[in-house]
């Protein structure tokens, strides 16, 4: 059974920084793919925002995050350090986890950028 915990969320005035981090009871080298997804208000889908392969090689960032969020990883956690937050990043955000044959989710973390 994998369990994957997040945290780090919170309130935060836009422009300001929050670090995400998600704590997995298996070897983040064991998953093809991990990774956050947020779901924003209102909206029934969740969007990928970033992941990084097993190897931690070319992270994916969806465009509206490109030069702003950083994803990386060690042996057992995954962060997403998110700068120049907007308040378009408001949501929830989850960490995610692929190894192949099973996806994996937190119970995910909130996050709220102000005006």
């Amino acid at each position: 059974q994998v369990q994957l915990v997040e945290s780090g969320g919170g309130l935060v005035q836009a422009g300001g920084s929050l670090t995400l981090s998600c704590v997995s009871s298996r070897s983040t080298g064991n998953f093809t793919k991990i990774g956050w997804y947020r779901q924003a208000p209102g909206k029934d889908q969740r969007e990928l925002v970033a992941s990084i392969s097993k190897e931690g090689i070319t992270p994916y960032y969806t465009w509206s995050v490109k030069g702003r969020f950083t994803i990386s990883k060690t042996e057992n956690t995954v962060y997403l350090q998110m700068n120049a937050l907007k308040p378009e990043d408001t949501g929830d955000y989850y960490c995610w986890a692929w190894d192949n044959r099973s996806n994996y989710w937190g119970q995910g973390t909130h996050v709220t950028v102000s005006l």
